[in-house]
């Protein structure tokens, strides 16, 4: 049997029994960590009435407090692993869900339950060949293959996919031919993180002058092209007696370590500056402080970080991608992310803001961006277990 803790479930009226794959908890993983862990938040809070197993890595098991209708479930298998493939159908059968959601594509493909999938991007659809990764090409082609496996999977056989934006619901109906009814559109939502206090100090950490740079936060995958916004701010540069600084907040990986060697090879270790993993607590002031939080993804599944500088108190330049236009609207400053020169004009637009018109967009901005909330998310979601928790695979 699990390793379970079973919290105090007396008076309790269960109506359904919902599993939540949880082991991406955790801001280190990036995005997909931030939902799991808003959603996990909001639902524990909004839903008192469904009893819930949340399946967790080692790390985040004895840190989370969670009321009395849920029960944390050991299940410490990392991700794209054979273990989860093998390993957790199993477990997950021995708990008997009504309805298992996997917060990610990779759905152990021998599990025969129902469940419903979260597909945030088709990023690996778009990004083929050797240049969108740091394996050997044998080890790359053979993973590519299983990721195909497992997401056509996932796909075919959930009750119900989770998708962040109708952009993505687009590109799945064109990929797979999924019913339109078989996706539901559930936006994320947005966090206003905190601003601090020693705003001079953290600045000062992290070599940075007021409203002198952008920020960019994330990962430093290929598609987030960042080696092209490096040669647009190059270029505009090249028109200042002082140069802008573009300050790049990633955890440590192979990718950075790809992005510091182009550093040095463009020279342009004067204007970039590589800040590592940077906590919510000091995010805030940075993004706060910042011209403008700059996306130039060629690809994304919403574009949540861009959102939360917003709320900050920055100005979001962002790529004129369709799921950006989608969630953005009238928001932000766009620019074509395959041409440097058009990065450059919209950072050049930044740059020349009037403080009136800046302080103006922000605040625009700010009210616009509250539209988007987890708790809202998470209702939707509720409702997709709700509609699916009566069904059964394939049908």
């Amino acid at each position: 049997m699990p390793e379970t803790r079973t919290l105090n479930k007396a008076s309790l009226v269960v109506t359904m029994k919902i599993l939540i794959d949880a082991r991406l908890y955790g801001l280190e993983n990036t995005g997909l960590g931030r939902y799991t862990m808003r959603l996990i938040d909001s639902l524990s809070r909004i839903d008192k009435k469904n009893e819930y197993f949340i399946l967790l890595r080692e790390k985040y098991f004895n840190q989370l407090n969670l009321p009395a209708n849920w029960q944390k479930v050991l299940a410490d298998f990392r991700h794209y692993g054979f273990a989860e493939q093998l390993k957790l159908p199993g477990l997950i059968k021995s708990l008997n869900p009504n309805v298992v959601h996997f917060v990610h594509f990779n759905v152990p493909v021998f599990y025969k339950g129902p469940f419903v999938v979260t597909i945030h991007d088709l990023l690996m659809h778009r990004e083929k060949g050797i240049k969108a990764t740091t394996l050997p090409a044998p080890v790359y082609f053979t993973k590519r293959l299983g990721y195909k496996t497992v997401f056509r999977f996932a796909v075919a056989r959930s009750l119900a996919v989770i998708v962040p934006s109708e952009a993505i619901k687009k590109e799945i109906i064109e990929y797979y031919g999924t019913p339109k009814d078989k996706i539901s559109v559930t936006y994320e939502g947005v966090d206003a993180l905190p601003g601090g206090k020693n705003t001079q100090a953290l600045l000062t950490k992290y070599n940075l002058k007021p409203y002198e740079y952008f920020i960019y936060t994330g990962n430093a995958y290929p598609h987030k092209n960042l080696e092209r916004a490096m040669e647009a701010l190059a270029h505009l540069n090249k028109e200042r007696e002082e140069p802008i600084a573009f300050a790049i907040a990633c955890a440590r990986s192979v990718f950075t370590e790809k992005l510091e060697k182009l550093v040095s090879r463009m020279d342009a270790q004067k204007y970039v500056k590589l800040l590592g993993f940077v906590p919510d607590g000091e995010l805030g002031v940075l993004y706060k402080n910042s011209l403008a939080f700059l996306f130039p993804s060629l690809s994304e599944g919403f574009g949540l970080t861009g959102l939360e500088a917003i709320l900050s108190g920055s100005i979001a330049c962002i790529s004129d991608i369709p799921v950006f236009k989608e969630v953005y609207k009238k928001e932000a400053v766009y620019f074509n992310p395959y041409e440097p020169s058009s990065m450059t004009r919209a950072m050049r637009e930044v740059v020349g803001m009037q403080p009136g018109e800046r302080v103006g967009r922000i605040k625009n901005a700010q009210k616009f961006a509250k539209r988007y909330s987890w708790d809202k998310m998470a209702k939707q979601t509720l409702k997709v277990y709700e509609d699916c928790a009566g069904l059964r695979p394939g049908k």
